[in-house]
């Protein structure tokens, strides 16, 4: 007869003896398919919670640096609060001593001035309303170069090639030209004087994927384009700003804008495009939704899975009673049975979908529509901490759940189980 006066660590051990057996034992035909299901059903919930959680962090993260990358992080400009985003901001003047701080300033990684000109480009019979942005030396070449598409980069410190210019390739389609083509340049006058037209040479084709950037700019030397709009050089629209700290860039521009001139206001890019910031910040609701279904699914297919085998082990319920085997004895054992059967679903679904993403890092496979999404593969990144947290939490909960159905074992009747053996 089983003594019930034992300790509970003793107890715990002869939990774990008595299901390590179960483990071990040949197992029916329909548990054992029941058992690879729940598995399966578990890796296959598990996998897609990474995943899932993987690509809307890629997603996230490649739209928002190709943003930071057209506009920078911050951007210090004239304070115009009725003004719509893609409008000319009021012009400025190059501020040394303000250049100067921001340079030492822990936080900033560079400072580039910009202007931006409006413009209708002629090419092939076709034209074509656009903002021609300007940029100095000091605008960081990465931040093009990863997006260039055909041919290079101007280097406007050569004076030859200021009348080079870049244009997206979905300009470029549209005006039916391609690099090393010249087109016409229409400079829109502010004052309402006749137009300013200049000839210009494409020099290379940009694409961001972003068609609010793609669609309206074109990019050019800030200098030329301040000439030739017979504006002092020492004229800008703004100054764009890169962050070494994206995390705290709303701390940065409340910090900078205190020592702005009066009439200037220090503005992040998430302000400045709230609709692509706000959707991009959706995205994470709909990934805790997703998780949370896969985690119920998950969750079910254990708990269905122990009560059946637990329904085919009455009669050694039965008989574990009749020995003196008290009812938490008896449910540590299919808890740690069902704990086993969840750790195995649980193990090999992290490792298929960090395998998986690693795979679509490696080799993009997974295609989607530019013009939608922004990208053209599904980016991944694999955060580490969200990885375990899947892992460890779905564990976690499982056992918790898996409780209910081990109750089970408390119902059985042994005289009429043993009755009809």
């Amino acid at each position: 007869m089983i003594c019930t006066f034992i300790t509970q660590t003793e107890l715990l051990k002869l939990s774990f003896y008595i299901s390590k057996k179960l483990i071990s034992a040949p197992q029916k035909a329909f548990s054992a398919l029941i058992m690879r299901i729940s598995i399966i059903a578990t890796a296959v919930s598990v996998a897609a919670m990474i995943v899932a959680s993987s690509f809307v962090n890629g997603f996230q993260h490649v739209v928002a640096e190709k943003i930071y990358s057209f506009w920078g992080h911050l951007r210090i400009e004239h304070y115009e609060p009725l003004r719509s985003t893609n409008a000319e901001a009021a012009l400025i003047e190059k501020n040394d001593s303000l250049e100067n701080f921001l340079q030492k300033y822990s936080n900033i990684k560079t400072i580039a001035p910009f202007v931006t000109h409006s413009a209708i480009l002629s090419a092939n019979g076709t034209i074509e309303g656009v903002m021609i942005k300007g940029i100095s030396s000091s605008y960081p070449p990465e931040n093009l170069s990863k997006y260039l598409k055909k041919g290079s980069i101007p280097n406007w410190k050569d004076s030859a090639q200021l009348q080079q210019i870049l244009l997206s390739t979905t300009i470029a389609s549209q005006l039916k030209t391609k690099v090393g083509s010249s087109i016409l340049v229409n400079f829109i006058s502010k004052n309402g004087a006749s137009p300013r037209v200049r000839k210009m040479i494409v020099a290379g084709l940009y694409s961001t994927g972003i068609d609010i950037y793609d669609q309206a700019y074109a990019i050019g030397n800030l200098e030329y384009l301040n000439k030739i709009n017979q504006i002092p050089v020492s004229s800008i629209n703004g100054y764009e700003i890169q962050l070494k700290e994206t995390s705290q860039m709303d701390q940065t521009a409340n910090q900078i804008f205190t020592f702005l001139p009066i009439g200037w206001n220090a503005i992040t890019i998430k302000d400045l495009s709230p609709e692509i910031f706000d959707w991009l910040a959706l995205q994470d609701t709909n990934k805790y939704i997703f998780l949370g279904l896969m985690l119920v699914v998950a969750i079910i297919n254990l708990i269905t899975c122990l009560i059946i085998l637990l329904l085919e082990r009455t009669n050694m319920i039965a008989v574990l009673k009749s020995l003196g085997a008290r009812d938490k004895l008896v449910q540590s054992i299919f808890i740690y049975y069902g704990s086993w059967i969840a750790s195995i679903g649980i193990l090999s679904g992290g490792i298929l979908g960090v395998l998986l993403c690693l795979v679509q890092q490696k080799w993009p496979f997974i295609k989607l529509n530019e013009e939608i999404y922004y990208v053209s593969t599904a980016p991944v990144q694999l955060n580490a901490i969200q990885v375990i947290a899947i892992v460890v939490g779905t564990f976690l909960i499982s056992m918790m759940i898996l409780l209910l159905p081990s109750a089970i074992s408390r119902k059985i009747n042994v005289s009429k189980t043993l009755q009809f053996k």
